[in-house]
């Protein structure tokens, strides 16, 4: 028997298969060639759904030194809720060194999983608002907090309440706090003047509801969250007035700005957080995926109250603390976007890949459109779900890999060390594929 075959008859009874699309070979998958157990080998510009930062088997991961301290690290996997190793150690230095944190966000929790991070974020913002809140004689107000259309910030308990995903399944039949939800303001593409009018028009009105939002739960706001970029309701970009906008807005009402980075942080666009390039610095940030560990940081906003979740012992808190052989995997990840330049050359690569979107679109005349990216968060459009789904069928029989968000659009994670040669490749399968849907 096959070890697909073998793997089929294991986990079928226990599992519902249809979401296995693909069955991974992890010997045999390299760099941007992902490679199943039944021979197919595809150019994977998904990388595990955006969280794969250097490809598949980086030689810088599978150097034989580095297997066997990984497999030190997993003999025992301690409770770092109590307990400290130098691991950790290692992770922090290289996080905040790479990431340029500095002292703008010295706080940080870790802990496994995205939808927990942003949980904790806003954890950490209920309860710098309630004591906020007890301090002033308003009594215990705090639990509300605003977020977006078509966001999407995890599966957890309090996340739930605000994940607004177009697929309905994620959050159907389970109990939701009524919290502010409000329709964003959404950059479209391509900018022109037109768009630019329409997107301040958008502004000003979101900007609006948010007061409302604010006005209609007086000292009940506890905090507002945003994607830099709203990946999964469809790569919606926002222009840096808006995030400055809600800042203000934030700093008025005595509430916390949250930046959930847990699909647009650590070097994916081309700065270590997406924030960056968009000049509004927020108060917590989650962050995942790409990092291999996830967490919360935190800035000094939160000092404001002495006795906040970061400052108390075990106030947030889980028994492994994250994931240790994560944080060692992690920390030869951060040495290699260090060494290697990769934010660099993810600026650069990202434009040429977006720039060669663009050129497709109009080979194609249109039939895709609305190319739009910072450094490999990049997508395009097409007109209905019905042609995107068939589009990405057929990409993968051209032999790549990409997956879908919000209702008509393809998007693109690849691997930081993507190369211009790949880009290429990559435009090329996906024209021919494109060409066949519209055949």
């Amino acid at each position: 028997m096959s070890d697909l075959a073998r793997a089929i008859d294991a986990v079928s009874p226990h599992m519902e298969m249809k979401r296995f699309k693909y069955w991974l070979d992890t010997e045999r998958s390299q760099g941007s060639w992902f490679r199943t157990c039944d021979g197919e080998e595809l150019l994977d510009c998904c990388g595990a759904f955006g969280s794969l930062p250097l490809g598949w088997n980086h030689p810088d991961l599978t150097e034989p030194a580095f297997v066997r301290e990984l497999g030190r690290v997993a003999v025992n996997k301690p409770a770092l809720c109590a307990m400290l190793t130098s691991h950790v150690a290692d992770f922090t230095e290289a996080f905040y060194r790479v990431g340029g944190m500095g002292q703008t966000l010295p706080w940080l929790f870790l802990i496994d999983g995205g939808a927990l991070a942003v949980e904790n974020a806003l954890k950490a913002a209920f309860d710098w608002k309630v004591q906020m809140n007890l301090a002033e004689g308003r009594g215990e107000l705090g639990s509300r907090i605003i977020h977006f259309e078509r966001c999407f910030h995890g599966r957890s308990g309090y996340t739930m309440s605000m994940t607004d995903s177009p697929d309905p399944k994620k959050t159907q039949w389970y109990p939701q706090f009524d919290w502010p939800r409000i329709p964003p303001p959404l950059l479209r593409f391509p900018i022109d003047d037109a768009a630019l009018a329409e997107v301040a028009r958008a502004e000003a009105e979101c900007l609006d509801r948010v007061q409302a939002a604010f006005e209609a739960h007086p000292h009940d706001v506890a905090g507002i969250i945003i994607e830099p970029i709203q990946a999964e309701g469809g790569d919606r970009h926002f222009r840096p007035e808006f995030l400055a906008g809600l800042r203000r807005l934030c700093d008025e009402h005595d509430a916390l700005l949250i930046f959930d980075e847990v699909q647009t942080g650590v070097a994916t666009s081309g700065t270590f957080w997406c924030w960056e390039q968009l000049g509004t610095q927020p108060d917590l940030l989650a962050f995942g995926k790409k990092a291999h560990i996830s967490g919360v940081l935190a800035g000094g906003r939160l000092d404001e109250v002495p006795d906040h979740v970061f400052a108390v012992p075990g106030r947030v808190n889980s028994t492994f603390g994250g994931n240790l052989v994560d944080m060692v995997r992690a920390t030869r990840i951060l040495e290699v976007i260090e060494r290697d330049d990769l934010m660099d050359h993810v600026r650069g690569t990202g434009s040429f890949f977006l720039q060669r979107l663009n050129e497709l679109s109009e080979e194609l005349d249109g039939f895709a459109h609305g190319a739009r990216g910072r450094g490999f968060l990049l997508a395009i459009d097409v007109d209905s779900t019905e042609l995107r789904n068939r589009a990405i069928a057929a990409c993968r029989e051209q032999g790549l890999f990409v997956f879908g968000c919000g209702e008509r659009s393809i998007r693109f994670r690849p691997a930081l060390t993507f190369t211009r040669e790949l880009v290429d490749e990559a435009v090329r399968r996906l024209g021919a594929a494109l060409r066949a849907v519209r055949a």
